[in-house]
């Protein structure tokens, strides 16, 4: 008897296993968590220059 006759019960169709299922909904929700976080960090307010407010508001164009 060969190997590749041998097969694990529902390796035909793994999406019918409902721990793989379970497993791509926990690290769907995982991603979802982390993406949301990230959007958040993004979004934030920028912080405050702590430089005085005269500082950095003229360019001088003389060569």
């Amino acid at each position: 008897m060969s190997i590749s006759l041998v097969s694990a019960p529902g390796a035909a169709d793994p999406g019918t296993d409902p721990v793989s299922l379970l497993m791509l909904r926990k690290s769907l929700d995982l991603q979802a968590q982390g993406v949301a976080s990230l959007l958040q960090a993004a979004t934030a307010a920028a912080p405050v220059a702590s430089n005085p407010p005269h500082l950095g508001q003229n360019i001088d164009v003389k060569a």
